[in-house]
C-alpha cells in the first residue's frame, strides 16, 4: 500500500525489542481514515506489542510511528485523547449499571452541563443496543453485554480512532454477531483498527488487512486484493463416471490453469483452476458433459475464503 495524507496510523520500520530479542521488526503499516482495518497473526506475532507502541504503552525501539500525523512517543497525551481503546478483557464496577459506568468515563473528557452529558450517555447505549439494560448492574451481563459496554465505554469520548483487541473473543455466535454489527454502525464515525484471531468476522465487516508474522508484516492489503489472490478463480465440479476424456478436454483449455481431482465414494470432485472466469461459466460445464458417460451432480464457483489465504500466507513465510 502507499501512504496517504488521509492514513490514520502510519509506521516507519516500528521496532520494539527486550533484552536483545526481537518482538516487532520494522513494521511499516498505513491504516486509511474511516476504515475497518483487521490486524491478523499468530499468537506471539507481536499484535499486542503495536497495540501498545500505539498508544504510547511503550516507547519503541527503533522506528516512528504517528497518529493523526503526530509522534506517538512526543505527543502521546494529545493523541489518547482522541482515541478510544477497549482491552481483550474490559474491567467494570460490577455495582454500577451502564448508565452510571458512561457517565463516569464521559467526565473525563466532558465538563459541559448534565444535560448534554446525558444526551452523550444516551446515544452511546442506543449504539451498542444496551438500552433496555442500562439501568442494570453490570454483573449480571453476558460476555457480549460487557464487550458492547466496553465499546460504548470507548467511544464516548467522540474518538477519531478506535482500537480495539479482541472484540469478539470468547462470545458466543450471538454475541460476536451484537459487537459485529456495532463495529459495523461505528465506521461512518471513526477508523477501527482491531485485532483478532476469528477470520470469517474479518472477511464479513473488514475492509482493510494487514497480517503480521513472527514480528514481521508479511502482507497487507484491501481485503477484495488479498481474496482475490493470483487473480485466479476456482470452480468446484462434483461427478459421475468415467472422467478420463472429460479430464483431458478440460486440461486442454488456455483459460485452465490446473484440476485437482479426489474421490469420494463413487464420486470424483474437482478444483478446476481458471484464468477466465467468464469463459469457465459458458464452456466449463458444457466441455466436461461434451464427451458423455459422465454425470454432474454439483457444479459452482467457490468463495474466496480468508482463512485459507491467512494459512498460505502464514505457512510461506
Amino acid at each position: 500500500m502507499n501512504p496517504s495524507a488521509t492514513d490514520v496510523i502510519r509506521t516507519n520500520g516500528l521496532s520494539k525489542s527486550y533484552n536483545g530479542t526481537s518482538v516487532l521488526e520494522s513494521l511499516n503499516l498505513q491504516v486509511p481514515e474511516k476504515s475497518i482495518f483487521a490486524f491478523l497473526g499468530p499468537n506471539g506475532a507481536g499484535k499486542t506489542t503495536t497495540i501498545k507502541l500505539l498508544l504510547g504503552l511503550i516507547r519503541p525501539t527503533r522506528g516512528t510511528a504517528t497518529i493523526f500525523g503526530r509522534d506517538v512517543v512526543q505527543d502521546s497525551v494529545a493523541i489518547r485523547a482522541k482515541i478510544g481503546y477497549l482491552p481483550q478483557e474490559p474491567r467494570f464496577y460490577e455495582h454500577m449499571t451502564a448508565r452510571q459506568t458512561l457517565d463516569y468515563t464521559a467526565r473525563f473528557f466532558f465538563k459541559g452541563p448534565q444535560a448534554a452529558l446525558d444526551r452523550r450517555v444516551n446515544e452511546m447505549i442506543d449504539l451498542v443496543g444496551l438500552a433496555g439494560k442500562a439501568d442494570r448492574p453490570i454483573k449480571g451481563f453476558s460476555g457480549g453485554e460487557r464487550q458492547r459496554l466496553g465499546i460504548a465505554q470507548a467511544e464516548v469520548n467522540y474518538p477519531d480512532l478506535l482500537i480495539l483487541d479482541e472484540p469478539a473473543a470468547s462470545l458466543d455466535p450471538q454475541g460476536r454477531r451484537d459487537v459485529l454489527e456495532v463495529m459495523t454502525r461505528l465506521r461512518k464515525h471513526t477508523t477501527v483498527f482491531y485485532c483478532t484471531h476469528i477470520l470469517s468476522d474479518v472477511q464479513r465487516i473488514s475492509d482493510h488487512v494487514a497480517i503480521l508474522n513472527h514480528g514481521k508484516l508479511v502482507r497487507q492489503a484491501p481485503i477484495e486484493e488479498l481474496l482475490a489472490g493470483t487473480g485466479e478463480s476456482i470452480y468446484m465440479v462434483t461427478l459421475k463416471g468415467n472422467t478420463e476424456n472429460a479430464d483431458g478436454r478440460i486440461r486442454q483449455q488456455p483459460w485452465v490453469s490446473g484440476i485437482e481431482a479426489s474421490r469420494h465414494g463413487d464420486q470424483t470432485i474437482w478444483h478446476v483452476s481458471v484464468t477466465d472466469a467468464a469463459a469457465a461459466e459458458d464452456r466449463l460445464l458444457s466441455l466436461i458433459l461434451a464427451g458423455g458417460g459422465v454425470s454432474v451432480s454439483d457444479f459452482g464457483r467457490k468463495e474466496p475464503d480468508l482463512e485459507e489465504v491467512f494459512l498460505s500466507i502464514v505457512e510461506a513465510n
